[in-house]
């Protein structure tokens, strides 16, 4: 397994980790990701371990904190192995402080979640959304102290703008607060947005990506192609309702590509989707789910090869749509593009 840095800091962190999202499943969205109970969720992770796997990804609003307490039961006697990343901000229950990162939520909450997740540390701990109610003074101190307490060591945002992250640091930098070093965007081939502000702001800034729904949301598994029904089984349509919509010719334009590629090199569709990703700049760790150890081991042999330039270009060109303002046209005129040159 390959070892990156993230983002500005010390800690590196395997390319590939474990998204916990799938242990013990419930209510309309997390019992379609996976229901792995704790017998299950140990055997995925001694796998990842065997493979080199050592950062696991989870949230207290995943399964109102079931998927905490099973990661938590499933590491037992091996905490020194390996990283946690967790979340918080998101609502948990309807009271007025069961949401957003007040001190009073983050405090508790970051108690809560180390009782659940069997530890006296969390290693990446990450704010799951902005909250504009709280001020960003009061978010950014609290943790810090959560940092000096020894409860967190690094900290990080998930679904928040270019100018919440930019403000945010802008106000760390100014106190001497710890910096957010890992950015969890959501990134994938039939969803590229991330490259427009956030993956330019992560290079300057010292974000690493930490990348979800690397196969859009279940739309690369390699099961839905052009002209044929979504297969007996899949969750898609449980799933794929909770992101960003992908139009159908879009989709297959992609599915076209990968399944020329998949045939030159004999990968799956779904390990050159996870390949393409880790080639890309500020990517630090792509995050892997898996219902079960045949989805776990096909989604690990996405490492240990490359995709060739001409096969990263087709999938670029099948996969590119035309980007919003500023970024489109300015971007492809000859001026614009000497003073402002596109990453990828």
């Amino acid at each position: 397994m390959e070892y990156r840095t993230l983002g500005k800091s010390g800690l590196k962190v395997p390319a590939l980790s474990f998204g916990a999202g799938t242990f013990g499943g419930s209510g309309p969205l997390f019992s379609h990701w996976g229901t792995s109970d704790v017998a299950e969720a140990r055997r995925l992770v001694d796998i990842c371990l065997e493979a080199g796997v050592t950062l696991f990804d989870t949230a207290d609003v995943y399964s109102n904190g079931a998927s905490e307490e099973v990661l938590g039961e499933a590491i037992k006697g091996r905490r020194n192995e390996l990283l946690l990343s967790t979340k918080m901000s998101l609502p948990l229950g309807d009271g007025p402080n069961e949401a957003g990162s007040s001190r009073h939520r983050l405090i508790a909450g970051v108690d809560a979640a180390l009782k659940r997740l069997g530890t006296d540390h969390i290693d990446i701990f990450q704010l799951h959304a902005f909250d504009a109610f709280t001020p960003v003074e009061e978010v950014l101190s609290t943790l810090d102290q959560l940092v000096r307490d020894g409860k967190v060591r690094y900290v990080g945002v998930s679904n928040f703008s270019g100018w919440q992250v930019m403000k945010s640091l802008a106000v760390a930098e100014k106190h001497g607060w710890p910096r957010y070093v890992a950015n969890q965007v959501y990134y994938s081939l039939v969803g590229r947005d991330y490259e427009w502000d956030l993956m330019p702001l992560g290079a300057d800034q010292g974000l690493g990506a930490m990348v979800w729904s690397p196969l859009g949301w279940g739309r690369l598994t390699g099961k839905i192609r052009r002209g044929t029904p979504i297969p007996e089984g899949s969750r898609l349509h449980e799933t794929a309702s909770f992101g960003p919509p992908v139009p159908d010719e879009h989709l297959y334009t992609v599915v076209d590509a990968l399944d020329g590629i998949a045939e030159e090199t004999g990968k799956t569709v779904p390990q050159i989707a996870l390949n393409w990703l880790l080639q890309r700049p500020t990517v630090s760790s792509v995050i892997i789910g898996a219902r079960n150890e045949t989805q776990l081991r096909d989604n690990l042999g996405a490492v240990g090869w490359t995709l060739t330039g001409d096969q990263i270009a087709r999938l670029d060109a099948a996969s590119a749509v035309t980007a919003p303002y500023p970024h489109f046209p300015y971007r492809r005129q000859e001026g614009f593009a000497r003073l402002d040159p596109p990453m990828v």
